[in-house]
Protein backbone atom coordinates (compact mmCIF):
# COMPACT_ATOMS: atom_id res chain seq x y z
CA UNK A 1 0.00 0.00 0.00
CA UNK A 2 2.92 2.26 -0.32
CA UNK A 3 3.90 4.35 -3.05
CA UNK A 4 7.53 4.93 -3.15
CA UNK A 5 9.21 7.32 -5.71
CA UNK A 6 10.91 6.67 -8.11
CA UNK A 7 14.48 7.34 -6.69
CA UNK A 8 15.44 4.88 -4.39
CA UNK A 9 15.11 7.02 -1.14
CA UNK A 10 12.26 5.00 0.78
CA UNK A 11 14.69 2.72 2.66
CA UNK A 12 15.93 5.15 5.52
CA UNK A 13 13.78 5.77 8.40
CA UNK A 14 12.23 8.85 7.27
CA UNK A 15 11.52 7.74 3.60
CA UNK A 16 8.37 6.80 1.62
CA UNK A 17 7.51 3.63 3.16
CA UNK A 18 7.81 4.48 6.61
CA UNK A 19 5.36 7.23 5.97
CA UNK A 20 3.15 4.95 4.10
CA UNK A 21 2.99 2.59 7.15
CA UNK A 22 2.84 5.12 9.68
CA UNK A 23 0.34 6.88 8.04
CA UNK A 24 -1.72 3.72 6.97
CA UNK A 25 -1.57 3.38 10.91
CA UNK A 26 -3.13 6.77 11.91
CA UNK A 27 -5.64 6.16 9.26
CA UNK A 28 -6.80 2.80 11.14
CA UNK A 29 -7.17 4.77 14.59
CA UNK A 30 -8.80 8.25 13.52
CA UNK A 31 -11.19 6.39 11.50
CA UNK A 32 -12.48 3.15 14.26
CA UNK A 33 -15.85 4.72 14.87
CA UNK A 34 -16.69 4.99 11.08
CA UNK A 35 -14.69 1.94 10.35
CA UNK A 36 -16.52 0.08 13.07
CA UNK A 37 -20.40 1.93 12.32
CA UNK A 38 -19.51 0.95 8.30
CA UNK A 39 -19.13 -2.94 9.63
CA UNK A 40 -22.33 -2.86 11.59
CA UNK A 41 -24.84 -2.68 8.96
CA UNK A 42 -23.89 -6.02 7.49
CA UNK A 43 -20.94 -7.59 10.01
CA UNK A 44 -20.79 -7.69 13.50
CA UNK A 45 -19.39 -4.09 13.97
CA UNK A 46 -15.61 -5.29 15.31
CA UNK A 47 -13.52 -4.43 12.70
CA UNK A 48 -13.07 -0.69 13.00
CA UNK A 49 -12.12 -1.32 16.94
CA UNK A 50 -9.91 -4.54 16.38
CA UNK A 51 -8.09 -2.66 13.40
CA UNK A 52 -7.00 0.62 15.50
CA UNK A 53 -6.17 -1.77 18.51
CA UNK A 54 -3.49 -2.98 16.46
CA UNK A 55 -2.43 0.01 14.53
CA UNK A 56 -1.92 1.53 18.05
CA UNK A 57 0.57 -0.62 19.12
CA UNK A 58 2.34 -0.05 15.97
CA UNK A 59 2.04 3.54 16.61
CA UNK A 60 3.10 3.19 20.18
CA UNK A 61 6.48 0.92 18.84
CA UNK A 62 7.22 2.65 16.45
CA UNK A 63 10.80 3.51 17.26
CA UNK A 64 11.41 -0.31 17.68
CA UNK A 65 9.59 -0.98 14.80
CA UNK A 66 11.23 0.99 12.20
CA UNK A 67 15.12 -0.23 10.38
CA UNK A 68 16.88 0.82 7.41
CA UNK A 69 15.80 -2.58 5.70
CA UNK A 70 12.31 -2.47 4.42
CA UNK A 71 11.65 -5.81 4.91
CA UNK A 72 12.71 -6.38 8.44
CA UNK A 73 10.93 -3.07 9.14
CA UNK A 74 7.50 -4.74 7.37
CA UNK A 75 8.20 -7.89 9.17
CA UNK A 76 7.94 -6.62 12.41
CA UNK A 77 4.72 -4.55 11.57
CA UNK A 78 3.12 -7.65 10.54
CA UNK A 79 4.53 -9.52 13.85
CA UNK A 80 2.46 -6.71 16.04
CA UNK A 81 -0.72 -6.65 13.40
CA UNK A 82 -0.99 -10.32 13.20
CA UNK A 83 -0.49 -10.57 17.59
CA UNK A 84 -2.38 -8.04 18.09
CA UNK A 85 -5.82 -7.17 15.38
CA UNK A 86 -9.13 -9.54 16.53
CA UNK A 87 -10.85 -11.43 14.70
CA UNK A 88 -9.85 -12.21 11.00
CA UNK A 89 -8.66 -8.73 10.32
CA UNK A 90 -5.33 -9.99 12.52
CA UNK A 91 -4.16 -12.64 9.97
CA UNK A 92 -5.35 -11.07 6.68
CA UNK A 93 -3.84 -7.90 7.80
CA UNK A 94 -0.56 -9.41 9.10
CA UNK A 95 -0.35 -11.48 5.87
CA UNK A 96 -0.19 -8.71 3.86
CA UNK A 97 2.53 -6.79 5.53
CA UNK A 98 4.64 -10.02 5.62
CA UNK A 99 4.04 -10.85 2.13
CA UNK A 100 4.86 -7.24 1.28
CA UNK A 101 7.95 -8.01 3.29
CA UNK A 102 8.98 -10.73 1.28
CA UNK A 103 8.41 -8.71 -2.13
CA UNK A 104 11.26 -6.42 -1.35
CA UNK A 105 13.61 -9.12 0.49
CA UNK A 106 17.43 -8.07 0.56
CA UNK A 107 16.55 -4.98 -1.07
CA UNK A 108 17.98 -2.06 0.54
CA UNK A 109 16.77 0.64 -1.33
CA UNK A 110 12.85 0.79 -3.07
CA UNK A 111 11.34 2.39 -6.39
CA UNK A 112 7.60 2.78 -7.86
CA UNK A 113 8.19 -0.90 -9.18
CA UNK A 114 8.68 -2.70 -6.17
CA UNK A 115 5.73 -0.60 -4.41
CA UNK A 116 3.68 -2.69 -6.85
CA UNK A 117 5.19 -5.82 -6.31
CA UNK A 118 4.75 -5.40 -2.85
CA UNK A 119 0.88 -4.58 -2.88
CA UNK A 120 0.84 -7.14 -5.37
CA UNK A 121 2.26 -9.45 -3.12
CA UNK A 122 -0.17 -8.61 -0.21
CA UNK A 123 -3.11 -8.85 -2.67
CA UNK A 124 -2.04 -12.76 -3.45
CA UNK A 125 -1.36 -13.33 0.35
CA UNK A 126 -4.51 -12.14 1.62
CA UNK A 127 -6.68 -14.21 -1.75
CA UNK A 128 -4.45 -17.06 -0.73
CA UNK A 129 -5.83 -16.98 3.27
CA UNK A 130 -8.76 -15.36 3.12
CA UNK A 131 -9.88 -18.27 0.17
CA UNK A 132 -11.03 -15.16 -1.56
CA UNK A 133 -10.95 -13.17 -4.81
CA UNK A 134 -12.47 -10.00 -6.84
CA UNK A 135 -15.99 -10.11 -6.34
CA UNK A 136 -16.69 -11.41 -3.11
CA UNK A 137 -16.51 -8.16 -1.52
CA UNK A 138 -13.87 -7.65 0.20
CA UNK A 139 -10.94 -5.48 1.00
CA UNK A 140 -9.36 -7.14 -2.44
CA UNK A 141 -11.89 -5.29 -4.63
CA UNK A 142 -9.75 -2.38 -3.60
CA UNK A 143 -6.37 -3.42 -3.51
CA UNK A 144 -6.43 -5.67 -6.57
CA UNK A 145 -7.90 -2.58 -8.78
CA UNK A 146 -5.85 0.11 -7.46
CA UNK A 147 -2.63 -2.10 -8.01
CA UNK A 148 -3.20 -2.70 -11.73
CA UNK A 149 -3.99 0.68 -12.16
CA UNK A 150 -0.38 1.65 -10.86
CA UNK A 151 1.38 -1.44 -12.47
CA UNK A 152 -0.50 0.04 -15.99
CA UNK A 153 0.84 3.50 -14.82
CA UNK A 154 4.40 2.64 -14.81
CA UNK A 155 4.42 0.50 -17.96
CA UNK A 156 2.85 3.09 -20.22
CA UNK A 157 6.72 4.70 -20.07
CA UNK A 158 7.36 8.14 -20.45
CA UNK A 159 6.40 10.20 -18.68
CA UNK A 160 7.35 8.79 -16.03
CA UNK A 161 5.28 9.59 -12.99
CA UNK A 162 6.06 10.92 -10.31
CA UNK A 163 5.61 9.67 -6.23
CA UNK A 164 2.28 12.39 -5.88
CA UNK A 165 0.96 11.02 -9.83
CA UNK A 166 0.80 7.43 -8.44
CA UNK A 167 -0.29 7.97 -4.59
CA UNK A 168 -3.49 10.03 -6.11
CA UNK A 169 -3.72 7.72 -9.01
CA UNK A 170 -4.01 4.72 -5.81
CA UNK A 171 -6.57 7.04 -4.08
CA UNK A 172 -8.61 7.47 -6.56
CA UNK A 173 -8.79 3.64 -8.19
CA UNK A 174 -9.22 2.56 -4.34
CA UNK A 175 -12.21 5.50 -3.89
CA UNK A 176 -14.15 4.18 -7.05
CA UNK A 177 -13.32 0.16 -6.60
CA UNK A 178 -14.55 0.78 -2.99
CA UNK A 179 -17.78 2.56 -3.66
CA UNK A 180 -18.27 -0.13 -6.26
CA UNK A 181 -18.80 -2.62 -3.54
CA UNK A 182 -22.51 -1.31 -2.59
CA UNK A 183 -24.61 -3.10 -4.93
CA UNK A 184 -22.20 -6.49 -4.53
CA UNK A 185 -23.16 -9.46 -2.05
CA UNK A 186 -20.78 -10.66 0.38
CA UNK A 187 -19.52 -14.28 -0.42
CA UNK A 188 -16.62 -14.29 2.50
CA UNK A 189 -16.25 -12.93 5.78
CA UNK A 190 -18.96 -11.93 8.65
CA UNK A 191 -21.30 -10.07 5.77
CA UNK A 192 -21.62 -12.95 3.30
CA UNK A 193 -23.81 -14.55 6.51
CA UNK A 194 -26.33 -12.01 6.16
CA UNK A 195 -26.82 -12.46 2.41
CA UNK A 196 -28.71 -9.82 0.37
CA UNK A 197 -28.65 -7.60 3.32
CA UNK A 198 -25.18 -7.48 2.45
CA UNK A 199 -26.14 -5.61 -0.62
CA UNK A 200 -26.74 -1.58 -0.76
CA UNK A 201 -23.41 -0.93 1.64
CA UNK A 202 -19.84 -0.64 0.38
CA UNK A 203 -17.42 -2.97 2.03
CA UNK A 204 -15.30 -1.85 5.51
CA UNK A 205 -12.45 -3.09 4.40
CA UNK A 206 -12.78 -2.03 0.70
CA UNK A 207 -13.19 1.63 2.07
CA UNK A 208 -10.49 1.46 4.10
CA UNK A 209 -8.02 0.57 1.74
CA UNK A 210 -9.67 3.88 -0.23
CA UNK A 211 -9.70 6.05 2.93
CA UNK A 212 -5.71 5.44 3.94
CA UNK A 213 -4.44 5.48 0.43
CA UNK A 214 -7.04 9.44 0.11
CA UNK A 215 -4.84 10.22 3.47
CA UNK A 216 -1.80 8.98 1.82
CA UNK A 217 -2.05 11.11 -1.07
CA UNK A 218 -3.50 14.07 0.63
CA UNK A 219 -0.22 13.85 2.88
CA UNK A 220 2.12 13.72 0.19
CA UNK A 221 3.87 16.66 0.16
CA UNK A 222 3.74 17.89 3.16
CA UNK A 223 5.29 14.32 4.74
CA UNK A 224 8.45 15.24 6.97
Amino acid sequence: MSAPSSSPSSASPGGDLTFVVRTIARTAVDNERDFGDLDSVAGDGDFGYSLARGFEIVLADWDDLVSDAPAEFLKKVALVISKRVGGTSGPLWGTAFLRAAGAVKDRPELNAADAVAMLRAAAEGIRTRGRSDLGDKTLLDALIPMTDALERRLAAGEPAPGAAELAALAASTARAAADATTSMQARRGRQSYTGERSIGSPDPGAVAIAVMAERVAAEWDARD
